[in-house]
């Protein structure tokens, strides 16, 4: 992420990782005001075993950007409401308008969670016990909705 303060929305996607069973690491790169370490974290995150890279930023939002174009990795990106933002559309916009080559797989604003769960689904396309567990995953999604639907019907019978 690229500040302490993306670290609320940001936790959605760690909350998700670890719900699934991934180990992740979480860092404070900034595009802007770090751009040696931005270099070095994204050039070395292959070495390191990382399989995909979520990266969030707000305002400008050029994080997700300029790690794509450090690494052959996946990049998703989480565009973040931050102080500086324009209702969000600038770090939207920033994070979805990537030149040719350089793909950015963007998450709806503040979409942390949604970034999680894309991140293992990109790992389990490899990984059958990662794979087995998003299809617990998504059968507890039917799951929840059947429940919601007994107690939709429940609260109109009274």
């Amino acid at each position: 992420m690229g500040s302490l303060s993306d670290r609320k929305v940001m936790q959605e996607a760690a909350d998700a990782l670890k719900e699934l069973g991934i180990s992740f690491e979480m860092e404070i790169v900034s595009a802007h005001r770090t751009p040696e370490r931005m270099l070095e974290y994204a050039a070395g995150a292959r070495n390191r075993g990382l399989k995909v890279i979520i990266a969030g930023a707000g305002g400008a939002a050029h994080l997700p950007g300029m790690v794509a174009s450090l690494t052959s990795l996946p990049v998703i990106g989480v565009p973040v409401l931050s102080s500086n933002s324009i209702d969000g559309w600038d770090s939207v916009l920033s994070i979805l308008q990537m030149p040719s080559g350089v793909p950015v797989a963007t998450v709806a604003l503040n979409g942390a969670r949604n970034a999680g769960i894309l991140a293992a689904q990109i790992i389990g396309s490899g990984d059958s016990e990662v794979g087995s567990r998003l299809d617990s995953f998504k059968e507890s999604l039917k799951e929840k909705v059947a429940v919601m639907n007994e107690e939709l019907k429940n609260s109109m019978d009274k």
